[in-house]
C-alpha cells in the first residue's frame, strides 16, 4: 500500500474513532479523555502495542538501548515531532519520522530492520519505516497533548 494512502486511512480512522470517542464520550465529564492515543513499549518483549480510545489498533517490534545504552522507563508526553532528524549526538544519523519524548529519546524510523526485535539502539525507540511512519501520523492527528508514551521492563 503506497504511502499516501496508508497516510489518508490513518487519518480516516483517527476522525472515525473520534467521532465514536466522543459520542461513547458524551456522558463523561471530559470528551478529550476518550480520544487518546497511548503506545505502551516493551523492553523485556521488544514491542510496541498502539492503542486508540482504549482499543488495540498496532502492534510492532522495536529495538530499544543495548547493554550499553538504556531505554528510559515511566510515562512521557512527546515533546515535538520531526518528519526528518539528524542526530546531533550519533554522526548525523538519521532519524526518520521522530517523536521524541524525553530529551533527546525518541520514537523513530530505522534501516536497521532485521535488528529489531532486540536491543540494538543508543536508547531511541526504534520501528521499521512504515510502523514510524504509522505512529509519526497517529500522534500528529490526535496531538502530542493526547498521545503518551509508556515504556517498561
Amino acid at each position: 500500500m503506497n504511502i499516501s494512502l496508508k497516510a489518508r486511512l490513518i487519518d480516516i480512522t483517527a476522525a472515525a474513532l473520534i467521532g465514536v470517542a466522543l459520542l461513547i464520550g458524551a456522558g463523561k465529564t471530559n470528551a478529550e479523555a476518550a480520544n487518546q492515543v497511548v503506545a505502551r513499549v516493551s523492553l523485556s518483549r521488544q514491542v510496541m502495542e498502539v492503542s486508540v480510545d482504549g482499543r488495540p489498533t498496532f502492534e510492532w517490534k522495536v529495538s530499544t538501548g543495548d547493554r550499553a545504552h538504556v531505554t528510559p522507563t515511566g510515562a512521557f508526553k512527546p515533546t515535538r515531532l520531526h518528519e526528518m532528524w539528524y542526530s546531533k549526538k550519533y554522526d548525523n544519523a538519521p532519524m526518520p519520522h521522530s517523536v521524541f519524548f524525553n530529551g533527546g529519546y525518541a520514537v523513530h524510523a530505522t534501516y536497521a530492520i532485521s535488528r529489531l526485535g532486540r536491543p540494538a539502539s543508543h536508547g531511541c525507540v526504534r520501528l521499521h519505516p512504515t510502523a514510524a511512519a504509522d505512529f509519526y501520523r497517529l500522534v500528529e492527528t490526535f496531538g502530542p497533548a493526547n498521545t503518551r508514551i509508556v515504556i517498561s521492563e
